[in-house]
């Protein structure tokens, strides 16, 4: 698959492209990547959605808002988020990784 690194079009409004998203304990999956100026969010296979900011330029944390949270219900926080060397579009943590490709052409 063609793909585009979602960092290199982040913009001060969100909005979806579709993609591939690879993450621990999901495999990879065909995704919409919602991007904005400050990180990027897509659903998991399961409905849970991962989100995720970056809080300095080599450092991120990540959140899983469960599918059926309720107001006021906090989002699971991992914080320590790292770019992976040798794979673009890549951040990890522990023994926890993903990845999100936006698909070429898709006006990024």
């Amino acid at each position: 698959m063609g793909g585009v690194l979602v960092w290199g079009a982040m913009t001060a409004l969100a909005f979806a492209q579709p993609g591939q998203c690879t993450v621990t304990g999901y495999g990879t999956f065909d995704c919409d990547v919602a991007v904005d100026g400050g990180g990027l969010s897509f659903a998991l296979p399961d409905g849970d959605i991962l989100a995720f900011t970056l809080v300095e330029p080599e450092l991120g944390i990540g959140y899983v808002i469960a599918s059926d949270a309720k107001p006021g219900q906090s989002p699971n926080e991992m914080a320590g988020f790292a770019p992976v060397a040798d794979k673009p579009g890549c951040w990890a943590r522990d023994e926890f990784e993903f990845c999100a490709m936006v698909s070429a052409g898709e006006g990024m």
